[in-house]
């Protein structure tokens, strides 16, 4: 009864597809985050008449044959990478990306991670950190005398000094992009990490080419649609159910099997 263990590995893959949409619920309200969609393939098939092969000594040709597929597997989690909605927090720390591109962020290992999510703060030295307290590369410090701060589209970090009337530059932002965004590891905390998929990271100023600029006074919120995300959440709600009708359903034959005499 190959029916059982098919029905059975279509519900373990819409177990998966709902805990990958119940992350995405859960996440609806974090900062950058990036929707996530599960992947499906069919798994091998038995050949019980091989498709092509010859029926009779004349040479006639079977032209079907008989394949039973023997059920579903994950293939992947796919990372939607498309901009969420850029909202206004008039917090000047808040930078958001309008395009392609993460901040740099120096992990306490001393690897560099990347993210979307620019609320940014600042350290008891001054430097422009993550919630975490993680540097922002390269590594921008105001000054404690600093009244005002700005970030431009280009990433140029300005302080405007008490008594002073021309703002001074004190850093320079940067942004990195990869040949294959959707290969990055998320790491949690909103970072991630570069991955052989991934491919190693381009860096670059805001504005520049194939890079997007930078909003002050902004936060990308999640690209995750509630609606679509309910509506997936039904769907596989159903094949969970459907997948369960099969078991129920196989198990009847069997009894029924048993019974004969």
């Amino acid at each position: 009864m190959r029916a059982l263990n098919i029905a059975a590995t279509g519900m373990l893959a819409q177990q998966l597809n709902v805990e990958v949409i119940s992350n995405n619920i859960a996440n609806m309200n974090t900062t950058a985050f990036k929707r996530q969609r599960a992947e499906f393939q069919d798994l091998l098939y038995q050949n019980e008449v091989v498709v092509g092969s010859t029926s009779s000594d004349t040479g006639t040709i079977v032209p079907a044959g008989i394949q039973l597929g023997l059920g579903v597997r994950t293939a992947a989690v796919y990372r939607m990478t498309g901009q969420g909605q850029i909202v206004t927090t008039e917090n000047s720390l808040d930078l958001a990306i309008q395009g392609k591109g993460y901040f740099q962020v120096t992990l306490p290992s001393g690897e560099t991670a990347y993210t979307r999510a620019g609320s940014f703060q600042l350290s008891p030295e001054g430097q422009i950190v993550t919630a975490n307290g993680y540097t922002v590369l390269p590594g921008v410090t105001v000054p404690n005398d600093a009244v005002d701060v700005t970030v431009n589209s280009s990433g140029e970090v300005q302080v405007t000094i008490a008594g002073q009337v021309q703002p001074q530059t004190v850093g320079q932002l940067e942004l990195a992009t990869f040949p294959n965004e959707v290969g990055l590891q998320a790491l949690g905390d909103n970072l991630f990490a570069e991955t052989p998929a991934s491919g190693s990271p381009t860096t670059g100023v805001p504005g520049a080419t194939g890079f997007g600029t930078v909003l002050q006074g902004f936060l990308e919120t999640s690209n995750v649609d509630v609606v679509q995300e309910i509506t997936n959440l039904i769907r596989a709600q159903r094949a969970y159910e459907m997948n369960s009708k099969v078991i129920e359903t196989s198990d009847q034959m069997l009894q029924t099997m048993t019974q004969l005499h």
